[in-house]
Parts: structure tokens; sequence; C-alpha cells
């Protein structure tokens, strides 16, 4: 049975495909069965993962209107080692013709019971807006990972997800529960990132993972290679930070 984690925060700019497509093939590397599930209109992690998503066939639109499934319409990144089920423009006309639909918060969780057995992890990059997509997402996981920087208006961000979180879990999805907040594009330079990192750990506790990703060029580079930044330039701090997340993730998924 897979382990479905949403990468979220309704903040923007946060890193938040970054971290989906770099843990996917992290966890690929680690010889896990992955599916990266993209879930924003923009398309950034099908293009991150090296797939044109001008060019796609099929994609999570047709699969969350019930025209596709997703063993037809996923794809897979030669660049990352790991499944992709796409996206493009079209999906951003899903939110409204959604509206209509029978158990439409649970579209996306139906689709992917049926490639459960395939896949021992599934990452779902949910878009930067509580939306009937990004609710889609939180019904069909079983944790929330939030990548978020150490600074003082990712807190405030920060109390709003939290509180949706808990009113999904009260009426729609008792198995979600926040994973773990990652610390992302992290510069020790920074007194404020540091003062708010340390306000993470006191007040989150063991629900901040240890590892922290620092600010790092081929990580941002990467993407316009249509590379993971961790094979983009696997030297690179970012790289190397992703990897050791990666491993960070198996051990957590072990207690929960």
């Amino acid at each position: 049975m897979a382990k479905i984690f949403c990468v979220a925060n309704q903040k923007g700019g946060v890193g938040k495909t970054t971290t989906a497509v770099n843990l996917a093939a992290a966890l690929a590397q680690l010889n896990q069965r992955v599916l990266l599930v993209d879930l924003d209109p923009q398309g950034n992690a099908t293009m991150g993962a090296g797939i044109n998503k001008a060019e796609l066939k099929s994609s999570i639109y047709e699969v969350l209107l019930g025209m596709a499934d997703v063993a037809t319409a996923r794809v897979t990144s030669e660049t990352g080692g790991f499944d992709v089920l796409p996206a493009n423009r079209e999906l951003a006309g899903a939110e409204v013709e959604m509206v209509e639909l029978d158990n439409r918060e649970k579209r996306l969780k139906d689709a992917l019971n049926a490639v459960d057995a395939e896949y021992d992890f599934m990452l779902i990059d949910c878009p930067p807006a509580l939306s009937m997509l990004t609710l889609n997402g939180l019904c069909a996981a079983h944790g929330v990972i939030i990548p978020m920087q150490c600074e003082y208006y990712a807190l405030e961000g920060l109390s709003d997800l939290v509180n949706t979180i808990k009113k999904v879990h009260a009426k729609l999805n008792t198995d979600l529960k926040i994973i773990g907040l990652l610390r992302v594009m992290f510069d020790p330079r920074m007194t404020l990132s540091q003062q708010v990192s340390s306000q993470l750990e006191q007040h989150f506790g063991d629900k901040v993972f240890k590892t922290i990703i620092p600010r790092n060029v081929r990580l941002a580079e990467a993407p316009s290679y249509g590379m993971p930044g961790i094979n983009f330039d696997p030297s690179s701090k970012g790289a190397q930070a992703y990897l050791v997340f990666g491993a960070e993730m198996v051990e957590r998924i072990k207690t929960i």
C-alpha cells in the first residue's frame, strides 16, 4: 500500500514544487517506487521532471473528470526515475467542471486507489491556494509535508494551513495528519532565519524534519534543464540535502 503525501503550503514561492520533484527523485534513488502527482495548473512539477506538458496525450485533468485513468495518463520521468501524473493549463478548468460532479472532493483519491499497489510513495504537488484541487490532494493523502522558509510571513501562512488541515481531518479525511515541516531556502547567515527555525522547533517539536534545505543556485537552475536538482548536480549542497531528506522520510514513515 502506497504512502500518499501532499506537499502543500498556501503561500506561494516557498519551494513546494522543488521539494516534490527532488523528494521524488531522492526516493527513487533509494529504490522506492514513486508516483509524482502534479496538481498545479502551472505544470511546473511536470516540466521539472523533464516532461513536455504541451505534448501530453492525457493528463490529471482527464483523470479528475473521469475521461482517463492514472495508468493511461502517467508518464515516466527519464531524468528522475519516477512516474508522473502530469498537468498543464487545462487543469485550471477542472475547478469549475468538478463543482457539479458527485463526490467531487475525492475524485483524486478514487483514481489513485486503482494504482495503489504499484507504488511505495505517491507525492502530490498542490497549488498555492485552498482550492478544489488542493482539497482533492488533502482528501487523498495520509499526511502533509509543509515546506517553509524561515521568515516572519511564513509563520503567518503556517497557522492558516494548520487550521485548514484540521478542518479537512475533521470533516473529510480522518487519516490526514501533518507529517512534518521542512525548512527550505535556509540561509544560516541571517539571524531571522535562525530565530524562526528555533521557534518552529520549540512549537512543533519532532514534527520539524531534522534535514534543512539550504538556499542553492543549482536547485533553482535544474528545472530549466528538465531535471531534478539531485540529478542535475549531485554534488551541490541542495542535492545532498534532498538525498538526506529522502532517507529521513523513509525512516519517518516507519513510525507513522
